[in-house]
């Protein structure tokens, strides 16, 4: 249940009296002398209810209604008025005040109009967060995609971590899309506004690694012109992400485990600290610890980035997800290039669903814009058959769905009449799949 108050009023005896009886009623209550600081500290989303004072110097309490309302029109306002002032705080309410109290006011008759306006004030927020959890499922589900259970899972988890303030492990065979859910790690979370600065360990040679990460002073070494900022500055209030982190040298291991304890860097050459709030994301092939125990990563370390870990399973583990994601990638590259693409045949999707994928999700993206240039067929280099015929039918099954449900734009009973199937057997067959109609409208 919410308790936040901000009171605004211009006289000092009543903010003192209101913030002492609100302290001792269970609310937490915070006071302004004057509309202007009330607005210039009023954060987004306040969590609580506005309690305002009608005549007061500079802003009104009218003008400071006027003004949350413009920036948010949910927020309640409560306005304390003068016996004359009546007539007007009706006038006010009519224009979006919540609620309106008549000098001198009893204690219970605020306590129950505040305990309205806050229980309102919790279903508006609750409502936008839920708005906002099936608005960043949507954009996900268009980023990540896959209809897999591994891939449903894995929307979950980011959805989940990419609000908390935590360190996160992803680990993934080379070309599983390490990258991408990262991103999405940090573009769902509050950082999103802030830098993601991506930095591959394994691409920078060790005498440059230091100045790469935490920047340099003018002179600080032979060669260094001029002042650089380091990706760990440049990354301040938003996130890191450090790739092939295995590769980091071990000194340099040390030196980002101060960072993180400290939040504090100092560049080459220099010797003030410079503050950094940031949050890293690391992405590695082998598991850091077993590593720690061979003496190539520090162990201390490798639990300070592996908070939380996403694992992300290989195209090979989740083979029901090829249709959709070459399809994808045909259709990026067809639009880019311009070109025509005839649909996969059968053969072809077969030859697809067959192959073990080394290079992963990666190597399905070459595959598709070879096929749009025209260079070859879909069918990758080293297929192998070594999927049961059941398991293929099964992907067959899924690519087949969710195509007719794209075509017809979550129409169920084109569908049905599509792929002459009664209602039922298409409903167990989409939950086994995954697909919701939801996703094709």
């Amino acid at each position: 249940m919410l308790n936040a108050v901000i009171v605004v009023d211009d006289e000092a005896s009543i903010r003192t009296a209101v913030e002492q009886w609100l302290n001792l009623s269970g609310f937490e209550v915070q006071v302004f002398s004057r509309a202007e600081a009330c607005l210039a500290q009023l954060p987004k989303d306040f969590p609580g209810v506005i309690l305002s004072d009608v005549r007061m110097p500079g802003l009104s309490g009218l003008e400071l209604l006027a003004e949350v309302q413009r920036r948010d029109v949910d927020l309640p306002v409560i306005l304390l008025t003068g016996h004359g002032d009546v007539p007007m705080a009706v006038e006010a309410m009519r224009d979006g005040a919540y609620d309106f109290l008549e000098k001198p006011f009893s204690p219970d008759a605020l306590l129950n109009s505040l305990r309205r306006a806050l229980d309102k004030r919790g279903l508006i927020l609750e409502n936008r967060r839920l708005h906002q959890q099936a608005d960043h499922r949507e954009q996900l589900e268009s980023s990540l995609l896959g209809v897999s259970r591994s891939l449903q899972n894995l929307r979950r988890q980011v959805l989940d971590l990419a609000t908390l303030p935590v360190n996160v492990l992803i680990r993934g065979e080379t070309g599983s899309g390490k990258e991408l859910v990262a991103r999405c790690l940090h573009d769902f979370g509050p950082r999103a506004k802030k830098p993601f600065v991506a930095l591959n360990c394994a691409a920078i040679p060790e005498q440059l690694f230091e100045a790469e990460l935490f920047g340099h002073e003018s002179g600080a070494f032979t060669g260094a012109q001029g002042k650089r900022i380091g990706k760990l500055e440049y990354a301040h209030g938003g996130t890191l992400f450090l790739d092939e982190i295995e590769s980091m040298p071990l000194a340099q291991q040390v030196k980002l485990l101060r960072v993180l304890q400290e939040q504090k860097l100092e560049r080459l050459g220099s010797n003030q600290s410079i503050h950094v709030d940031l949050r890293i994301i690391a992405a590695t092939k082998p598991d850091l610890l077993e590593e720690a125990r061979a003496g190539r990563f520090r162990e201390d370390l490798a639990y300070r980035l592996n908070v939380a870990q996403l694992r992300l399973p290989p195209l090979r583990e989740r083979r029901e997800d090829i249709p959709l994601l070459y399809e994808h990638f045909v259709h990026s590259a067809a639009e880019r290039l311009g070109r025509h693409v005839e649909p996969l045949s059968g053969p072809q999707l077969g030859r697809l669903l067959n192959h073990d994928w080394p290079g992963n999700v990666r190597e399905l993206a070459n595959v598709a814009e070879r096929q749009v240039l025209g260079l070859d067929e879909p069918e990758p280099e080293g297929i192998e058959a070594g999927q049961s015929l059941a398991a293929q039918q099964e992907a067959f099954e899924a690519h087949c769905l969710k195509a007719a449900l794209t075509r017809h734009k979550g129409d169920i009973k084109a569908v049905l009449a599509e792929l002459q199937l009664p209602r039922r057997t298409l409903n167990e067959k989409m939950q086994r799949h995954g697909l919701v109609r939801e996703m094709f409208l």
